[in-house]
């Protein structure tokens, strides 16, 4: 590795950070250029627009890489168009014009980075901060080299995601059009309980966890929902309640009505509660959606709770339905089922490819693993 150099990030890298104008001139008419102030819209690798400034002060160029410096510190996105960054944000541009090695540099420096925010009420990384973090570079065609194995498996990750963003749409608008255009004025009005089990969530006893796999996997709350599987995060080895596998989760404490599927078996705790079809259990795909169609009225229980919104089983065996006739339920389960399963095989995909790029991208950063080039 003597043909690696050891330097600071500014020496690599222009870094322009942020500045916020005056929230009079934000609109969200698409007057002037998009405007981000922070990481709130960052998508997986490019962020959305939902703001527009009309006299911006600090810029990003399409390509540039975005890395969010106040609360939270460390997010990374890249800039897809000419747009306006506000104070939660820094522009980073490779001085040879190689965005796509800083991209997954920044990604294994972000802990560094992280370690070295300041700031009494939330974090912040300032720009003298950031300019000095050292790098450890290879020659100009090693870092082209390992870019192009890491992009390669970013870009795979990224079609999957919008594959199933585009997948889950279809088997939502099916489930729109044989359930609410096409509803029938036959079909009874009953209760939630009619229609499906389900099993509100217990907590085992806090010695029972551990992060080191023994046991089972316990799901506490959204935040351990990801897009469609939650994370294997936490294990019990004392569990009270269960999901089986392909159980819809719904969350039902703060925030009450995210929403997952169980891709095995597991224990559920108080923060969330599992749902499956009464007369056919594998009609996994039926219950995913018509859970997904009453949110607005499962999210509605965010507002009660004097501390934070909950739902509880009542409120959930209460809650109004049309329950549609058999041969409906079964012809959409039918249809949309290898639509749903795509997505599922997917997301685990998703999660090995990202595994794999997590796991080499220290090693090629490092030199641990080195590329011919």
């Amino acid at each position: 590795m003597s043909e690696w150099k050891k330097c600071k990030l500014v020496e690599y890298s222009n870094i322009n950070m942020g500045q916020s104008p005056k929230s009079e001139y934000y609109n969200n008419e698409e007057i002037g250029i998009p405007f981000l102030q922070g990481n709130r819209t960052f998508g997986i690798k490019y962020p959305t627009y939902d703001t527009y400034c009309s006299q911006p002060l600090k810029f990003a160029n399409e390509g540039e890489i975005l890395f969010s410096v106040r609360a939270p510190v460390g997010d990374i996105n890249i800039a897809n168009r000419k747009i306006c960054i506000g104070r939660g944000l820094a522009a980073l541009n490779a001085k040879n014009g190689k965005n796509d090695f800083l991209y997954f540099l920044l990604h294994y420096l972000k802990s560094t980075i992280v370690n070295n925010e300041s700031g009494s009420v939330f974090g912040a990384v300032n720009k003298f901060t950031l300019e000095n973090i050292d790098i450890l570079l290879p020659p100009l065609p090693e870092q082209t080299a390992i870019a192009s194995i890491l992009s390669s498996l970013d870009d795979k990750i990224d079609l999957l995601h919008r594959q199933n963003a585009t997948l889950e749409k279809m088997a939502e608008t099916l489930f729109r059009q044989w359930f609410v255009e096409e509803a029938k004025e036959e079909w009874k009005i009953g209760k939630l309980a009619n229609e499906f089990d389900f099993t509100m969530g217990a907590s085992p006893p806090g010695i029972s966890y551990n992060e080191e796999g023994i046991g089972i996997p316990m799901y506490q709350g959204n935040a351990d929902f990801g897009f469609r599987f939650p994370t294997n995060r936490v294990f019990t080895t004392d569990p009270k309640r269960f999901a089986e596998k392909y159980d819809t989760l719904i969350s039902v404490r703060a925030p009450v009505g995210e929403q997952n599927m169980a891709n095995e078996k597991c224990c559920i705790g108080r923060g969330v509660a599992a749902f499956r079809y009464k007369i056919d259990n594998s009609f996994y795909t039926y219950t995913y959606y018509k859970m997904k169609s009453l949110m607005d009225d499962i999210k509605q229980f965010n507002e009660t709770g004097t501390v934070f919104g909950s739902i509880s089983k009542s409120d959930f065996e209460n809650i109004d339905i049309f329950i549609p006739d058999k041969i409906s339920i079964y012809k959409f389960q039918n249809e949309a089922k290898p639509i749903d399963d795509k997505i599922n095989t997917n997301t685990i995909q998703i999660r090995t490819l990202t595994a794999l790029r997590d796991t080499l991208l220290p090693k090629l950063m490092s030199g641990e693993v080195r590329v011919e080039y």
